[in-house]
């Protein structure tokens, strides 16, 4: 039995990484069985998958699940999208937005550790056009009571937004700004600084610009377009060979189609084309929702996170470093005051903001399973991943589709946790 499931287990990432024959040494993996986890009941994260899939939920999904930094599940359903019947699989490139964030955390926290600058560094230390920002009080422009932190753009608490809620007057001078149509980092955080706060730093958790502003920090303080920092100082070291924010064109026949959900007709559309975002000839290198990748090169950043900074042996930061970056930055005043964009989809009762990622404080009140201190993040078009430390788990989900009405991250844990025969948390969780 267990001898029959390796080789079906290779079968299946053979055919998922057609011409990727390193993968046992870059990604190992294991017989569920042997971390405690049961094979036969991993099964119904697959037939979870199949029946998105069956049922026109999702064109395709790419899921993988690693215990104890070994890969214990893979799998592939559906296809690129409904113009292209090509099968999703494991080297299929997505459009992972917000899970940039994460990624720019770690840049940033990088040159932390050079001593390039400290948490309560004022932001216009480093981009001194910011120097002089104003918040919006009312109908009147007002000097805020303190400037934004380096520490409040990790955590989206300065006073920043995103300018999707036209109703305010804020987000409305955001939108007029077409800050996304900047040519560069530096037109942008120019652009930016000229618009007022929408609240004073510090004072409530407000999704927002915060993580193309860090981005543009790291580019100022390192000397380098942040898509040659990634490069050079996360991708290649970890491995990452299809993580980019321009998709090479030899590579642009594995990005998978991407889908809107149409509540009229509840089904899911091909997204316009005049909304599409362009990956090729890219200039601006959005640090909180630009990158393109495949489910290996996130698996791949992810192990580094669980494992205390390094992966294979290489390491990006130090041990104390990740555990600051994976500790709840909110008190409770501004957890329980904060509104982003997406409050429901960012934020659940049990968790908080981390330094770039969002992480579980209470496990016994999540909507799904989870345990103390997991890490976790999505992306606009459906995205997702988590990292559990206390039971040395990451779990990817893969998919392409805005405006997902589908709880696709609580089906998938539920899916995974369900498979656990053996448990190495030390919370008592009670309902």
């Amino acid at each position: 039995m267990k001898s029959d499931f390796l080789k079906l287990f290779f079968v299946l990432v053979a055919s998922l990484l057609p011409g990727v024959a390193s993968l046992a040494s870059e990604l190992p993996s294991i017989e569920p069985e042997r971390v405690g986890v049961s094979s036969e009941r991993l099964g119904a994260i697959n037939e979870l998958a199949r029946k998105y899939v069956d049922n026109g939920q999702f064109a395709g999904i790419v899921t993988m699940v690693s215990r104890r930094g070994k890969v214990i599940h893979l799998n592939a359903e559906g296809r690129y999208g409904l113009d292209n019947n090509t099968p999703v699989a494991a080297d299929t490139l997505f459009r992972i937005f917000s899970m940039t964030k994460p990624v720019t955390a770690v840049a940033a926290l990088m040159l932390y550790e050079e001593g390039k600058f400290q948490m309560m560094d004022p932001v216009s230390k480093h981009l001194p056009e910011f120097g002089g920002q104003l918040l919006q009080r009312g109908d009147e422009l007002a000097q805020p009571a303190s400037p934004m932190t380096m520490r409040q753009l990790f955590t989206h608490t300065a006073g920043l937004t995103y300018g999707y809620t036209l109703d305010n007057a804020v987000d409305h001078l955001y939108s007029e700004a077409r800050l996304f149509e900047s040519v560069d980092l530096e037109e942008f955080s120019r652009k930016l600084a000229k618009l007022p706060l929408r609240f004073e730093p510090g004072t409530r958790y407000h999704y927002s610009v915060a993580s193309d502003l860090l981005g543009a920090v790291v580019e100022r303080l390192s000397g380098q377009p942040l898509d040659e920092f990634f490069a050079e100082r996360i991708f290649r070291p970890l491995g990452m060979q299809d993580t980019f924010f321009e998709v090479p064109p030899e590579k642009m026949h594995r990005l998978a189609s991407s889908h809107t959900w149409d509540s009229d007709s509840n089904k899911i559309a091909l997204t316009p084309p005049e909304v599409r975002r362009d990956y090729a000839n890219v200039t601006f290198f959005a640090g909180g929702a630009g990158l393109v990748s495949t489910i290996t090169d996130y698996m791949r950043f992810c192990e580094m996170v669980r494992n205390g900074g390094s992966f294979n042996g290489t390491r990006l930061l130090g041990p104390k470093t990740v555990q600051l970056m994976g500790s709840d930055q909110l008190t409770p005043e501004l957890r329980a005051v904060g509104v982003g964009q997406y409050p429901s989809a960012d934020f659940y009762p049990g968790q908080s903001m981390a330094l770039g990622f969002g992480v579980i404080t209470n496990p016994n009140i999540t909507p799904a399973i989870s345990s103390r201190g997991e890490l976790s993040w999505g992306g606009l078009a459906g995205t997702q991943f988590w990292i559990d430390p206390e039971e040395e788990i990451i779990g990817i989900a893969m998919v392409q589709l805005f405006r997902s009405p589908w709880p696709l991250r609580f089906d998938f844990k539920v899916a995974t946790y369900q498979a656990l025969t053996e448990i190495y948390s030390r919370d008592v969780v009670t309902r």
